[in-house]
């Protein structure tokens, strides 16, 4: 049974295939795999975007590939090819770009939580822009700063108390949470900032949540933000106003996201707005789109194991039988589902069927009894083991959240690009677990 929109995807998952023993990992095994065009293509449309409109309304954009979202060196090469620049949070992720040639002027670093050697490998990289995230890292930044003779550019980010409609642990703006600080303690904060002599402050900073499907939240934060951003142009320039990212992507056929270039016109549009009704001149607009590229481009690849029906009880004392089909992956390579009940869709890839459609739950591998890849879709009665089965949009907050849960490899990354794959990021092998184990590889004295 192949359904209109899946001859792509079958396409992907057959060139992905051919590559699996190239992947470093045993066959039966789940694949990440990209579709490098799709990817590039998206970046690209997000640059265009917020370029076209923001010159539209007399200002500029500055995008920021949000590299949470699948972050390698690959990926890093496409997005600055496409001209965008890129964000990280972590060491690590700066590590990663850093390595990949990425000029620190075109980095942005995140994190409610940066270390002191952190900041300090930012600040020497020449990183162009630090978001501060707390008021304790004013001091921080700025000593780095002088240590390395520089002036390092600033941003604050700002709770604006905007409520994304997302899953309560995607919503990044609330008070009482983790990042930023408050629009009443900001100009206080701001104060802090341009005391020093070795920080320049860019602009105000908001994150909103994620998987955001329309521009009204962006709007009531940007006119918050505005409120305040007009405040204290009185002491000092304030030559940006960054947004955020947690563009919305549809992971269902219900689904219903607002296409990059819709998101970015209304974005545009309503800080023209209030820049006009302030009388302030418009900043620059930052945004960090990161799901809304990687997430489509991204198809996993699992191979059938086991099937089970299991009967269960329905509400009017009736039974009906869900199938249960086992694949060789689950929450080590896909843990959203758990995470948020995230939904995602599946279709078989290795065959063509004309068998009818039976509803089905994708379940892992794993110990845990939410460990379920996908909560209900439709695949041909007769699936059987070995059956290979595509999960797609999976290209964002997949691998990045991998991990190692009942010591299983995390799965290697391919990208397919015309009729062409190559490994990206390989697998990891049972080889290289047991190295990490420093009883296994070497033994302790008896």
């Amino acid at each position: 049974m192949v359904r209109d929109g899946d001859a792509r995807r079958l396409r992907r998952a057959r060139a992905g295939r051919r590559v699996r023993e190239r992947a470093r990992c045993p066959l039966r095994h789940p694949l990440y795999v990209v579709d490098e065009s799709d990817f590039r293509a998206r970046a690209a449309s997000a640059k265009q975007a917020f370029d076209t409109e923001t010159a539209r309304v007399g200002t500029s954009a500055k995008v920021y590939y949000a590299g949470k979202a699948f972050l390698s060196g690959a990926v890093v090469r496409w997005v600055t090819e496409a001209g965008l620049n890129v964000d990280v949070c972590t060491g690590g992720e700066l590590a990663v770009a850093l390595a990949a040639g990425v000029d620190g002027r075109r980095i942005g670093f995140h994190g409610n939580n940066k270390s002191l050697a952190e900041i300090d490998r930012a600040v020497a990289a020449g990183v162009g822009a630090i978001v501060i995230d707390s008021v304790i890292e004013i001091d921080r930044i700025a000593e780095a700063a002088q240590r390395h003779g520089v002036v390092q550019n600033v941003r604050l980010r700002v709770n604006t108390g905007v409520h994304a409609s997302t899953h309560e642990y995607l919503a990044t703006a609330r008070e009482d949470q983790k990042f930023g600080i408050t629009l009443g303690d900001t100009p206080a904060a701001v104060t802090a900032i341009r005391s020093h002599a070795g920080l320049r402050l860019l602009g105000l900073h908001s994150h909103i949540g994620s998987q955001i499907f329309a521009t009204d939240g962006f709007r009531e934060a940007a006119r918050r933000l505005l409120e305040v951003h007009a405040s204290l142009l009185a002491d000092g320039d304030l030559p940006e106003l960054n947004l955020g990212g947690g563009f919305g992507v549809n992971y269902l056929s219900v689904d219903d996201a607002a296409p990059i270039s819709e998101l970015a016109r209304g974005i545009a549009d309503v800080v023209a707005a209030e820049c006009s009704r302030l009388a302030i001149p418009t900043p620059v607009i930052a945004v960090e789109p990161g799901r809304v590229i990687a997430g489509p481009a991204g198809t996993t690849l699992y191979t059938v194991g086991t099937i089970k029906d299991v009967t269960v009880g329905l509400d009017d004392e009736e039974t009906a039988v869900r199938r249960y089909v086992s694949v060789d992956g689950g929450m080590s390579d896909n843990v959203r589902p758990a995470l948020y009940r995230a939904d995602y869709s599946v279709r078989i890839a290795s065959r063509v069927s004309t068998a009818e459609a039976a509803l089905v739950r994708i379940a892992g591998k794993h110990c845990e009894s939410g460990d379920l890849v996908v909560h209900a879709d439709y695949l041909p009665g007769d699936v059987a083991p070995g059956d290979l089965v595509a999960v797609p949009v999976t290209g964002a907050y997949c691998w990045s959240l991998a991990s190692n849960y009942n010591h299983v490899g995390r799965p290697p990354v391919v990208a397919v690009s015309a009729g062409r794959a190559r490994v990206i990021v390989h697998g990891e092998t049972e080889a290289e677990l047991l190295a990490r184990d420093a009883f296994l590889a070497t033994p302790y004295p008896t």
